[in-house]
């Protein structure tokens, strides 16, 4: 047999070949080739690019957000979602062990999962963007429905998810395109059709840029839009006549230098518990609020309107229920606003009624029990200043809920938007839903605040400060004990009201070595402190304040 080849490379068998001859397989089959396999992504590029993807995504979804509908941030609306499903055991955990810094820590939390998936995304994609795309859709479909399903949703709300998910997308499969162009370059004609290096730097950049760019912007947009109108709050509340004003607080109310607090809490030292990750951003002149339900008229209000009635200055100690025995979560400040029994009285509360249901802007809902705010002498009321200036953003602006003698969770609505009279059968509030308790009267405590425990003091008289509240029944007596001996009777600060906190101190005479010192109080009403202790939930933690120090030889 003969064979020939084709100047195409097929072999053809000559047609002489006799049906008996055998056939030279070797001869007769085509070179064989393998094709080399595509290069892919170098791993350091492919985990770099899915996660300046996903954080392009996040930074467009929170600037959009800024400038369409604050409330509709992808990243911070899936913080909320985690927040609203936790367990209760959790997110006491994270106040107890995290306190103030709970929020900023599950953010960097949230941030840190986030980047290791878009990392990872970003490794399966180094041959084909299709595995990346897919994650970062994923990721931008979940955004999408944590604000579809926020307790606050209106439709123009899911402009900036969607924004966020194209811009992920898009940024993914263009960065994802400029590195493997750029593996591919060196088999690319001297043409220049290959992606250089630089190129990919350039786009990378870019991402960067945007990512940064967009977060920072939507910070500024998203924390300081109020700024304007809180100056002009305040300067409206310099020039209003008050009907009630504050009592003057008298020098000896508090005693800083021997280690409590100063009487009246400055606004930025005023302890912050809730469960908002971004603070709500609203104009004064764009507020409004209802007040409806079981009411003979249903009243809306404005801030103008509230401007327009008679205003009134309490000095007011707000309590905080997961305070744990001896916490920080309490302070004192003078509240200018409106008094609330007033506006119900006005609007006519039905005799059934049970519950005052009160909504933030956020959509986090309170309940408050109607008899506690209707009782004469409570004085509650709708704050919209604080030590003289307008309700800083964190602390509730433009309005807020005040009421004496309640723990924050059932009294204290921040960013108050609607105010709705009802039962407690027809509507539970946040806490409530979570096992939280539906009356909460602030207990009557005490707190050593100097010396600080296991401190060493030097040898001689020790002095011995706290404070001590029970609003708004008032604190009589305070008193100490060492060691597990008798009661000593502390030196009472002066009363300012009974809504407020009383300062203490005792000078001890103390023998070197350690010492146990606890503390008790006593209301107006002769109720004691009590020493069986209880945790924070469902109501409020009891118990004696107790620490150890040493006394130097």
């Amino acid at each position: 047999m003969r064979v020939r080849e084709s100047g195409c490379g097929a072999a053809h068998v000559n047609r002489n070949r006799r049906a008996d001859e055998p056939l030279d397989v070797s001869a007769t089959a085509a070179p064989h080739t393998t094709r080399p396999a595509r290069p892919g992504v170098p791993l350091g590029w492919a985990a770099a690019i899915g996660v300046l993807a996903v954080g392009a995504a996040l930074a467009a979804g929170h600037l959009v957000a800024a400038i369409v509908s604050p409330s509709s941030s992808p990243y911070l609306a899936v913080g909320d979602w985690v927040i609203r499903l936790s367990p209760q055991w959790l997110t006491e955990f994270a106040k107890t062990t995290f306190g103030t810094a709970d929020k900023p820590i599950l953010l960097a939390g949230m941030g840190v999962v986030i980047a290791i998936i878009a990392a990872a995304a970003g490794i399966a994609s180094r041959r084909s963007p299709t595995p990346g795309v897919v994650v970062v859709a994923v990721l931008g479909v979940l955004g999408f429905l944590a604000v579809l399903f926020a307790p606050a949703f209106a439709p123009l709300d899911l402009v900036a998810p969607a924004v966020s998910l194209v811009v992920g997308v898009g940024v993914f499969r263009l960065l994802h395109g400029l590195a493997l162009r750029t593996t591919e370059g060196p088999e690319q004609p001297a043409s220049g059709a290959g992606v250089s290096r630089r190129n990919v730097l350039i786009g990378s950049s870019a991402a960067v840029g945007v990512a940064s760019l967009g977060a920072a912007a939507g910070g500024v947009l998203l924390g300081g839009g109020v700024t304007n109108s809180r100056q002009t709050v305040t300067a409206q509340l310099a020039r209003a006549g008050l009907v009630e004003r504050a009592p003057a607080i008298p020098p000896d109310a508090a005693f800083p230098g021997l280690g409590t607090p100063t009487f009246l809490t400055p606004n930025p030292d005023f302890y912050r518990v809730d469960v908002a990750l971004r603070i709500p951003t609203q104009a004064a002149q764009d507020w409004s609020m209802r007040i409806h339900g079981m009411v003979d008229e249903e009243l809306t209000l404005t801030f103008d309107d509230l401007l327009a009635r008679p205003l009134v200055e309490r000095a007011i100690t707000l309590t905080c229920v997961s305070n744990e025995v001896g916490g920080p979560y309490i302070s004192t400040a003078n509240f200018i606003g409106v008094d609330l029994r007033e506006l119900l009285l006005e609007a006519g509360v039905r005799p059934d009624a049970e519950q005052l249901f009160s909504t933030s802007i956020d959509g986090w809902t309170a309940g408050t029990p109607v008899d506690v705010v209707m009782e004469e002498g409570r004085d509650s009321m709708l704050a919209i200043g604080m030590n003289g200036e307008a309700l800083p953003p964190e602390h509730g602006f433009p309005v807020r809920m005040v009421v004496p003698g309640l723990y924050g969770f059932v009294s204290a609505t921040k960013w108050l938007t609607d105010l709705e009279v009802t039962t407690f059968d027809a509507k539970q509030s946040y806490w409530l839903q979570r096992g939280w308790a539906q009356r909460a009267p602030i207990k009557t405590q005490s707190r050593i605040d100097s010396p600080r425990a296991f401190e060493e003091v030097p040898a001689g008289r020790v002095t011995v400060a706290g404070i001590a509240w029970s609003q708004p029944v008032g604190i009589s007596k305070v008193e100490v004990r060492v060691d597990g001996g008798p009661w000593q009777e502390a030196e009472l600060g002066a009363p300012v009201n009974t809504d407020t906190w009383r300062m203490w101190h005792i000078a001890l005479d103390l023998a070197p070595g350690s010492h146990t010192i606890q503390s008790r109080a006593t209301d107006r009403n002769g109720v004691t402190q009590t020493e069986v202790r209880v945790p924070p939930i469902p109501d409020g933690a009891s118990g004696w304040p107790s620490l150890i120090i040493r006394v130097a030889s």
